[in-house]
């Protein structure tokens, strides 16, 4: 509409960055508008690593508790996101140590392809395909499947990824290269075929 002014990134960048320097002075509110923004993506990562919703959800808390407790000593040249995103990662690395057992979660039911109105066997196919790629991707080592979800579905840059990683940007490019000859492997991108 006229006269309305669309909200920017810049505008929600300044808001965070509002938010942020106040959590740090110890405001729980603006803290809290910090979990609000980010929760839903470290929970996303977190059930996606654990296959486990109850124990993402928990895992979720105990991340944004200790970003709260580590908030003073976290450096403001890092993206606040993608420390956050660390912190998950090293929690969700832990909690598969425990249980020794390394499964990818599925995907949400009824993630639909942006197609023009699909019909019953389009929606079935693209069910059955999802489905085998959830397969493929169970077979990765924990290391690839946790790189190919930060960057493929996450969306972060290979700067991102190297600091949650706490690796190389150079070692980032490597082993997401070899991520994906794994992930070809075991998946077909172009029959939806997951070879045992």
């Amino acid at each position: 509409m006229i006269g309305e002014r669309p909200s920017s990134g810049a505008d929600a960048g300044a808001a965070e960055a509002g938010e942020l320097a106040r959590a740090r002075a110890g405001d729980v509110a603006a803290f809290g508008a910090l979990v609000r923004r980010h929760q839903e993506r470290v929970f996303r990562f977190l059930h996606r690593m654990l296959d486990a919703r109850e124990e993402a959800m928990e895992l979720s808390q105990d991340v944004f508790v200790k970003a709260w407790q580590a908030l003073p000593g976290w450096r403001p040249e890092a993206a606040f996101s993608t420390w956050l995103l660390q912190i998950a990662r090293n929690a969700a690395l832990d909690q598969l140590r425990r249980r020794q057992v390394v499964r990818f979660a599925p995907l949400e039911e009824g993630l639909e392809v942006a197609d023009e109105a699909p019909g019953p066997e389009a929606r079935y196919a693209t069910r059955e395909r999802q489905a085998q790629l959830e397969r493929a991707l169970r077979r990765l080592a924990a290391e690839h499947r946790e790189i190919l979800l930060l960057r493929e579905v996450e969306g972060l840059a290979y700067g991102e990824l190297a600091s949650v990683l706490g690796i190389a940007e150079g070692t980032v490019k490597s082993r997401l290269a070899r991520a994906r000859s794994a992930l070809l492997e075991h998946f077909d991108p172009h029959t939806g075929a997951c070879h045992e």
